[in-house]
Order: C-alpha cells, then structure tokens, then sequence
C-alpha cells in the first residue's frame, strides 16, 4: 500500500493532480471500467442544482433509513472530517476502508492522473460496491454534464435549482449553467425538477432525451396548512406531512421534491406515509442555519452564492433578532463579495473576516477591500486564525447580540471544529 493513514492519502491526492477541479469524465470513466468487478446493481439517484443539494440529499437518506432500506450517499465537499463524504445507512466510512479504497484506484489508473474530486466519487463508488446497499444517492460535485458522478446512470435524476455560481467553469448565464446540470439525466428515466421557473435549457435538454419530466407547479406542489404542509402529486395522490426538520424558506420546495422522488421508487421501495412524514420531520444537516443557543448566540450557514444569501437573509428577517448581528466571514474568491454585502450586510453591526486557504482561497486583506469597494461602512477586523476572528466576534458582541458565522463550507467547518460543534 502506498499509504498507511488517511491524511497521507489526502495530502498526496491534493498535490497530484495540477487542477483541484477538471471537468471531464474519460479520465475517472477508464479508470473506473478498470475498477468494474467492484460494479454494484443499487439503484440511483442523482441530485444536482446549484443550492438544496445537500438537504435533498439529507431527507432521502432520514427517509429511507426510516424505512430500513440499506443506503449509501456521496456528498462533498465536507465539513469537519473527510469521511463525512462516504455514508453508509448514515455512518461515515471509516479511514480504513477509504485507505483499502484508495489503494485499489492507485493501483487502477496506472499513469492516469485524477482530481482529489474523482479520488472521492470513485472511492465512494467502491465502498457501495462492497457493501451493497439498495439504494446509493450521489450528489454532484460541480455542474452535473462533466462531474464525476456523471459516469454512473441515474435511476432517477433530481435537479434542484439553478442560478448563478461557478461562472468560470460553468457558463455567464442561466441557460449555459442549466445545459450542464441537466447533463445528469437519462434517456426514458424520470428527472424531478424541484423550481418551477427552471431554464428552458433544461426542459429542452429532457425533450431530446425523452426523460420523464415531474417538474414542481404542474405535476407535483404543495400547499402550506395548519399543521404543516400537503403535497400534491401525480394522478391525485395528496400526503399530509410535517414540517421539515431542516429550516429555511427553500426547504418546503426541496421536500416537494424529495417527495416526488420517493413517489416514482415506490415500486422498488414501498413507502408508508408514517416514514416520509418521520424522515422529513427528524432530518438534521450540519452547517445550514445551524442555531447555537449561547450569550451571546450563534448561526452557523454555509451560504455562499446569491440564491442561499438571499435564503440566509429571510431567515434573518424571520428571526427578528432583538440584539445586534456581527458576522464572522470568510469567501473564496471566485465568489461574489457583493451578493454578502446586498443581501446581508444592511443587517449587521460589524464584519471580522478570516483568510481561506488553499488555491481558490482569498485573503482577509483581500476580501475587506472587497467589502470597502461595495460601500460598506460598519468596522471591519482582518484575522489569519478563526481563534483570533471569534474572539474579536465576542469582544464586541454584548450578551444579546447573535455570531453569524458564514460565507464558505470552509469557515463553517472550521468554527464546528474549533467550537466542538460536530
């Protein structure tokens, strides 16, 4: 084995590959059919969009396990520990069986050079193998045409939303950005389209296809009732389900969603209403609108593109909070400093900014120039260490005051990490 330990692996993948993102699937496809007497026969579903990823992929997986159905999901990136990545009925995969894992794509690809991205959706892909489960859910990484994941065909596909976000890779425009996430369907399989106002690109995309289209508005909805919510569905079916465990204004769409998904495998998987309302009522996810009672208190939300701050300022504006709101913020460059500032900045007291590491990273000098070019006014603090940014948060926060810790998947799990939130 050319490693012992996980973080061996890791650092070497990291160094590896010369792009950290490389859209493409002939490279981890060869590898992968070299890999092929690991192939599993679960069904899939894949899940793309540009936010709600995560929390669709959440509910299905607290749903299922409801029902006792063995599962396997891959998401990225994570929070705290890699093996967050890989789940098997819920659990992380331990750092032996990602080594074991590791060890057999090392030995696959030969001269092939491969992204720490395609590292993970392969080791996923070979864990699912050996253990078997049923059902295998599969987020994508970036974009959906050319991501990873790509390489395995969805039962049934799940795309989200769409809006603006890694413009450099995939497109300026809506269209463009939807042309590549619409790349996750199948000829003659389902797609659930969880926005009603989806781009015409993917409709399109679907009609040459001839995938079945369930598109939110016209073949499921749902309507908001007293004691939680009723969805709508297809030839008359209606399910009387409690509110999401998960909070935030998209989330009754992300469930409509799920629902519909969960609807089209009922065949495969029989599903009692008692599990969908159970598995959406009980559904935790880290890092998203996370409150942390305290004095003064804490929220935790990886929003980082225009579609979750604007989510992440309805939740603010529903909280109503008393006191006042200092942020301690972090933003890889290629995202927009200016969608923080117009979305979130007219609620805060203060901003204390942290360096994000690594090759998309920017520094908190960098980003405070970001924010003093937008006209922001309220104090600015710059710090290397989340150690240093916190203690400046709670130095001039009074005890009623709320910590919004926001920006990047990264600050998050490293205030988790730091703040023994896990």
């Amino acid at each position: 084995m050319r490693f012992e330990t996980l973080d061996q692996w890791l650092d070497w993948q990291a160094q590896l590959h010369p792009r950290e993102i490389d859209l493409g699937l002939q490279r981890v496809k060869t590898v992968w059919q070299r890999l092929q007497s690991v192939s599993f026969q679960a069904q899939v579903i894949t899940v793309a969009g540009t936010n709600g990823k995560g929390s669709c992929v959440a509910m299905l997986e607290s749903i299922y396990l409801r029902a006792g159905i063995q599962i396997g999901s891959f998401t990225s990136p994570h929070l705290i520990r890699y093996n967050e990545r890989i789940r098997l009925n819920g659990k992380p995969v331990s750092d032996q069986q990602l080594c074991r894992a590791f060890e057999m794509i090392d030995q696959a690809r030969e001269q092939i050079s491969l992204s720490y991205f395609e590292f993970a959706t392969l080791a996923a892909l070979i864990c699912f193998a050996s253990e078997k489960p049923d059902l295998v859910i599969l987020e994508v990484g970036l974009g959906g045409r050319l991501d990873a994941v790509n390489i395995v065909d969805a039962d049934v596909a799940l795309i989200t939303t769409i809006d603006l976000d890694h413009t450099d890779w995939l497109g300026n425009d809506v269209e463009s950005i939807g042309r590549e996430k619409a790349g996750i369907m199948r000829g003659h399989k389902p797609v659930v389209l969880a926005d009603p106002a989806m781009p015409r690109s993917v409709l399109d995309h679907a009609d040459q296809l001839e995938a079945d289209i369930y598109q939110f508005g016209r073949d499921f909805t749902h309507q908001v009732c007293d004691i939680g919510w009723r969805w709508s569905g297809p030839k008359g079916v209606e399910l009387e389900l409690p509110e999401p465990g998960l909070t935030g204004s998209k989330q009754l769409l992300n469930a409509s969603a799920v629902v519909m998904v969960c609807h089209l495998l009922q065949d495969r998987f029989p599903l009692h209403e008692n599990f969908i309302a159970e598995g959406l009522r009980d559904v935790r996810l880290a890092g998203r609108l996370h409150f942390v009672p305290a004095a003064p208190a804490l929220l935790l939300d990886v929003a980082h593109n225009r579609q979750s701050l604007e989510a992440l300022r309805d939740a603010l504006n529903q909280m109503n909070w008393q006191g006042r709101i200092h942020a301690l913020f972090g933003m890889l460059q290629d995202k927009n400093a200016a969608d923080a500032v117009q979305m979130i900045g007219p609620l805060l007291a203060s901003w204390h900014l942290l360096d994000l590491n690594g090759w998309r990273g920017r520094t908190a000098e960098q980003l405070a120039d970001n924010l003093r070019q937008e006209g922001v006014k309220q104090p600015i603090s710059c710090h290397h260490i989340f150690s240093e940014a916190f203690q400046a948060c709670r130095n001039r926060a009074e005890p009623q005051d709320l910590i919004l810790i926001f920006g990047s998947f990264l600050i998050v799990g490293e205030a988790m990490h730091n703040l023994n939130l896990s």
